[in-house]
């Protein structure tokens, strides 16, 4: 399916209306928002990821592998296959775009009891299959409990803020002077409300000097995000991202 570019800075409102109200513009493929961060032009992927054209590169927040096989240690059932997932939407968006380098904004393993043998095999089978791909991960809190990648997956692992020109890698989303900072940690959702109905959605919060990431991860949950006024909210909704408008977000802020 054809991506459909949607250059933020020149959306007008009547399409970013149209967006808000039919989740469904599907007909002309993939709806992906085009923005500008730190004089870089990013694309905000349907698929919760953050894609950098000029440098070939995306950006993945909060993946935790091994979630699952972590609940199921502890006697919690919860479905299976939620490696293969994540790793099935990795090679989607490879497909897509020009990857030559993906950069995991921490918490890429969730814990030490998810380290079971079937999803560190299933992470080794897909590293051959990308034998060249460059994979750089930023620690988070759950990388330090549940320890770096094993070495045979060739992931080159750093601390935050790692930085690449303008932009700050990072886990957590704190400010980082000099630097625009692209962070997780947080699971960002949004709750659009109409009437008695009301659906969680993940979304992209973009401020002046950071842009928080929704989580990647199959089977991650969310944290429902109240921006600030000089915040922006982009919401993916299954295979198209739209802004929030921000007489929306004015009218959520004064409930």
């Amino acid at each position: 399916m054809v991506n459909r570019l949607v250059p933020f800075a020149s959306c007008s409102y009547a399409d970013r209306e149209q967006l808000r109200h039919n989740l469904s513009v599907l007909s002309t493929g993939n709806v992906v928002i085009v923005h500008t961060l730190a004089d870089e032009i990013v694309h905000l992927l349907p698929e919760r990821a953050l894609y950098w054209p000029r440098k070939n590169l995306l950006v993945i927040a909060d993946i935790h592998f091994g979630k699952a096989a972590a609940f199921r240690a502890q006697a919690i059932p919860v479905p299976h296959g939620t490696t293969a997932e994540n790793l099935d939407l990795l090679d989607t968006l490879i497909a897509q775009h020009r990857v030559d380098h993906i950069v995991f904004l921490g918490d890429f393993l969730h814990a030490k009891t998810g380290r079971s043998p079937a999803t560190l095999a299933g992470l080794q089978r897909w590293r051959t299959l990308h034998a060249d791909l460059r994979l750089t991960l930023v620690r988070g809190n759950h990388d330090l409990h549940a320890g770096d990648p094993p070495a045979a997956l060739q992931i080159e692992v750093v601390d935050e803020p790692w930085c690449i020109d303008g932009f700050a890698f990072c886990h957590h989303p704190d400010a980082i002077v000099g630097s625009y900072v692209l962070a997780g940690h947080v699971h960002p959702v949004y709750r659009l409300k109409t009437g008695s109905d009301t659906l969680r959605l993940p979304c992209f919060l973009i401020g002046p000097s950071r842009a928080i990431l929704p989580s990647f991860g199959a089977f991650t949950g969310g944290y429902a995000v109240q921006p600030d006024a000089s915040e922006r909210v982009f919401v993916s909704a299954g295979t198209s991202v739209f802004p929030i408008p921000q007489t929306r977000l004015r009218e959520r802020t004064r409930l």
